[in-house]
């Protein structure tokens, strides 16, 4: 039997076939999908370097999420936030879709709200690594891998800046007094810079084992920027404040016999006989009374830098930080180890993603005056898959930067 008698027997008569001249996809949709794809890429690779540094990084050795002020549940919420965003954008679709411009148009409006919500959280989160000194810096930010002689010097370096910062401003001022306040963290300033940083420095010199070298540093750099207790394990401060206790008895006693040294030394010096000693008994007596002269004060500014080094569970950092309002008046060098590696993928994996949300915000912006009726259900398509993308790529972001 020939098809046409099949067809005949049916009533269906001849077959008529319809042929699509392109694919089955508007022009615009094409373009939005070829323009996404480069997008894709472009994400990948950035999340994929990401991901080999991450997890190529020797353990213990890359930032954990509590130790660069982020916070899980902040970034969740977040998350929630660019989800529901996504909802509401396909919500006004449907309406598009049914003709009810005026739903549509509130619809957009609560997505371009919920966008608004992300954007200013990620600038609170990135006001949080400004204040804290965590972020990427020329010629060096305040960020170190290891507590070595470099990072002490560079700790010193900001004492004094601050300090001639104080001087200018005690000469500029008119009657050449600084105020209360400003006395009593010039006070603080110095207090650090003998106490803490010269002390550190001349105690790890003088270590012959170069363990005991690392953990001297390692107090410098653990009583400015601690890391907290985590997951069972003992917070930094916890263990610089036991090592601290030991070492101010230790000092303290120490102090009380090179006291009592100097007061014999002085005596012997001022004895009538002293005149007519030897010359070598003379020259031991005056060296060790320098030596005294210099070695009291630094241990009486290391007994003062102790209780400053340890009444704040977080850190020196965040004790300028409480003092100083919404910046601190001094930020001090910290010991993070891979730290300046994770801001620098941190801002840029964030930046690019902010820099998208913003991009899908103007968008929603100058959909504003349109009616938002079935003759522009192509355009909300469109403007939903770039939104949609804009999510997914934050899904990805979420865990990587703020679970693991």
């Amino acid at each position: 039997m020939s098809a046409h008698e099949s067809a005949g027997d049916h009533g269906d008569g001849h077959i008529h076939l319809q042929y699509q001249p392109a694919l089955p996809l508007s022009n615009g949709k094409v373009c939005m999908w070829l323009f996404l794809s480069t997008e894709i890429m472009f994400f990948a690779g950035l999340i994929g370097t990401y991901i080999v540094l991450r997890f190529g990084a020797p353990s213990g050795t890359w930032p954990m999420p509590h130790d660069v002020h982020l916070v899980e549940w902040i970034g969740a919420g977040n998350t929630f936030v660019l989800i529901c965003s996504s909802v509401t954008i396909v919500l006004a679709l449907e309406a598009a879709r049914a003709n009810k411009a005026a739903e549509a148009k509130i619809l957009i409006v609560v997505t371009l709200a919920l966008g608004t919500v992300f954007l200013l959280v990620k600038m609170y989160e990135y006001n949080s690594k400004f204040r804290h000194g965590i972020y990427p810096r020329k010629p060096h930010s305040l960020i170190y891998d290891k507590p070595d002689f470099y990072y002490a010097s560079a700790v010193r370096d900001q004492l004094q800046q601050k300090r001639a910062t104080f001087a200018q401003r005690q000469t500029e001022s008119e009657n050449g007094v600084l105020s209360d306040h400003d006395n009593l963290r010039l006070d603080e300033v110095d207090t650090l810079l003998n106490g803490m940083v010269r002390w550190t420095e001349v105690k790890a010199a003088m270590a012959d084992d170069p363990i005991e070298r690392e953990m001297v540093l390692s107090e410098l750099a653990r009583a400015i920027y601690p890391k907290p207790a985590h997951r069972g394990h003992e917070g930094e401060h916890e263990w610089l404040v036991a090592r601290l206790e030991r070492e101010q008895q230790e000092i303290g006693q120490q102090q009380s016999n090179l006291e009592a040294e100097q007061q014999e030394l002085l005596a012997e010096q001022a004895a009538a006989d002293f005149a007519s000693a030897d010359p070598e008994t003379k020259a031991e007596v005056e060296g060790r009374l320098e030596t005294l002269a210099i070695d009291l004060p630094l241990i009486a500014a290391r007994l003062k830098a102790i209780p400053l080094m340890t009444e704040n569970e977080h850190g020196l950092n965040e004790h300028f930080a409480e003092a100083g309002g919404f910046r601190p008046w001094l930020t001090l060098p910290m010991n993070i180890p891979s730290g300046n590696m994770w801001a620098s993928t941190y801002f840029l994996l964030t930046g690019f993603h902010a820099i998208h949300v913003v991009i899908g915000l103007i968008v929603f912006v100058l959909m504003m005056p349109m009616t938002l009726n079935a003759a522009k259900v192509g355009l909300i398509e469109n403007v939903g898959l770039y939104w949609h993308f804009v999510d997914l790529v934050w899904i990805f972001l979420f865990p990587l930067l703020y679970l693991f």
